[in-house]
């Protein structure tokens, strides 16, 4: 016998068949993502055993009733062996378990906040069976906050947007949604208060907040700050017209 694959734990080492002993139920009535299932198995290994049937009572030896597709997928990445329990059931019952198997993952459902919040968490989507696409999808069924009761002058919407959206935890705009972490919030609110300091007013902050650099956002040099620097440049330039008036003179001498 070989090797048993990289893939496959040790605990599932003693269920190891070679791979091609096995063969799928003959009418298999569920169709799969066979990518997406070899994507697992190069990511995770085979983490669960499928399930076989002798085929004393069907006639046919060696049947997959559950996992069908894990088979596949296992052969597709050249697999040689897999991990299999084996059951001895009648041709009814072989396809009662056929069926139940994927009956029940069709009436399973999600929690799709929490399935989302799960995703976000992890540092990528390899192995899950999403993409970027699906998790957007996700994200955009995820309940927003109330809608804010803003002013109609404007007065005071600054300090509420803050409070509502920008310590929430992620920005979005149309469908598009990002994650921003703590210190993305920190770096924020600093934007948004030298804004405020400036305009004295929080409108057009999206568009500044767009079209701005910002790399310096965080510590804002104050008027104090300046004067100082002014004040040398300004001393400097009279000095070196001095300089240049005095040249002139002689010149004239």
């Amino acid at each position: 016998m070989s090797a048993a694959p990289a893939r496959i734990p040790e605990s599932l080492l003693p269920l190891v068949v070679p791979i091609d002993d096995l063969v799928a139920y003959y009418r298999n009535p569920r169709t799969g993502d066979l990518d997406a299932i070899s994507e697992s198995l190069r990511v995770h290994g085979q983490y669960k055993a499928i399930v076989v049937n002798r085929g004393t009572h069907s006639g046919r030896p060696n049947e997959i009733l559950a996992g069908n597709h894990t088979w596949a997928a296992a052969k597709q990445l050249g697999w040689e062996q897999i991990a299999a329990t084996w059951v001895d059931v009648s041709d009814e019952d072989a396809a009662r378990i056929v069926v139940v198997d994927n009956r029940t993952s069709d009436l399973a459902g999600y929690d799709s906040e929490l399935l989302a919040d799960i995703l976000e968490e992890l540092p990528n989507l390899d192995g899950t069976g999403y993409d970027q696409t699906a998790l957007d999808k996700l994200l955009d069924n995820r309940a927003l906050p109330a809608t804010i009761d803003l002013p109609s002058e404007g007065q005071g919407t600054g300090a509420m947007a803050k409070l509502e959206y920008l310590q929430w935890g992620y920005m979005q705009w149309s469908t598009t949604r990002v994650q921003i972490t703590a210190a993305e919030v920190e770096t924020l609110n600093a934007i948004y208060e030298r804004y405020l300091t400036e305009s004295r007013s929080d409108l057009g902050f999206g568009w500044h907040l767009l079209q701005e650099a910002h790399t310096d956002a965080a510590e804002a040099p104050s008027d104090s700050e300046d004067a100082p620097v002014d004040q040398a440049d300004d001393t400097g330039d009279d000095a070196e017209d001095d300089e240049d008036s005095a040249d002139a003179e002689d010149d004239d001498a």
